[in-house]
């Protein structure tokens, strides 16, 4: 059975491979490209407050946002449940509870 993030990738492949695309995304400008759809992302809150912001247009950009990330994995041949899920156990160790409830300083001014 096919995982939902598989699912995307592979589907994200043919779509890519469909218009010979593939040329175009190499690392760096996959990299590149989500940096700014990020932007975008910000964009949609810009000069307003969160709950003004616009759902639809929050909606797109993480899918692009998330669209690219998924390609970078994948140029890499990067498992992203596994890198994610190491990141978070990594990110328990250098935030444990004890220390890093309800406060937002880094790990290191803890």
């Amino acid at each position: 059975m096919t995982s939902d993030i598989q699912e995307i990738i592979e589907t994200l492949r043919k779509f890519n491979d469909d218009r010979d695309w593939e040329q175009f995304h190499n690392a760096k400008d996959l990299a590149i490209a989500l940096s700014i759809e990020a932007a975008e992302l910000s964009e949609a809150y810009l000069w307003k407050t969160a709950k003004d912001a616009k759902i639809e247009k929050v909606r797109e950009e993480l899918a692009d946002i998330f669209n690219y990330a998924f390609m970078i994995a994948d140029k890499y041949n990067l498992d992203v449940r596994d890198i994610c899920l190491s990141k978070i156990a990594r990110n328990a160790e250098k935030y444990p509870v004890e220390k890093a409830k309800g406060n937002a300083k880094k790990y290191n001014e803890l």
